[in-house]
């Protein structure tokens, strides 16, 4: 067997050995991100926290259609680190669209803000995230979210922030997000199944 096949073996017995550990359920959904380098610093953080998917809203149609072009696509494969080729990674053109198709499978959404909006606010730390069908929104690095994702979404999660600056970049952001979010519906998880 060559040094290839042997490195392939091994992703995929990785890959089935972190299975159970996935969030089933748990999208992550990107409204309009402004760099690909993002983009890609968020596929790394999904695929290494273990939630399920990605969607991607892309009104400037930036991103190849298909998922499978995604995969291979190199603007996305290099700044995810190759995760892009290991996660499920789905393009709308619209808020919208994917809106309705989130609620049309019965997904929960929560937006993620560093400001109040929305009609409740939780600190993160706070917040029960243990929904059957959870989405969660991250906003557009200089807009945010916009006003039709915080009308749709149940809540508005933020990070407490204690410097001048407010933000944190889409990367490091949905990391601190998905690190709690990930945490708790794997434990829940592992009641409901019996695994611990």
């Amino acid at each position: 067997m060559n040094d290839s096949s042997n490195n392939k073996s091994a992703l995929r017995k990785r890959a089935n050995e972190i299975k159970d550990f996935t969030c089933k359920n748990l999208i992550v959904v990107l409204e309009n991100p402004k760099t690909l380098k993002n983009i890609g610093s968020v596929v790394r953080n999904v695929n290494a926290l273990g939630a399920e998917k990605v969607y991607i809203i892309d009104e400037s149609g930036a991103l190849p259609e298909d998922w499978q072009d995604m995969r291979h696509w190199n603007p996305l494969v290099k700044p995810s680190a190759s995760a892009v080729k290991w996660s499920f990674v789905k393009r709308f053109s619209s808020t919208q669209s994917c809106i309705e198709h989130l609620e049309s499978n019965k997904f929960e959404s929560i937006a993620t803000s560093p400001h109040v909006k929305g009609k409740v606010n939780v600190e993160l730390s706070k917040g029960d995230y243990t929904q059957k069908r959870l989405a969660v929104w991250f906003g557009n690095e200089s807009k945010g979210l916009s006003e039709l994702v915080i009308e749709s979404s149940s809540l508005c999660v933020s990070i407490p922030m204690f410097g001048i600056i407010e933000s944190l970049n889409l990367g490091t952001s949905s990391g601190i997000v998905l690190y709690e979010i990930t945490k708790q519906r794997r434990e829940f998880q592992d009641r409901k199944y019996g695994r611990i």
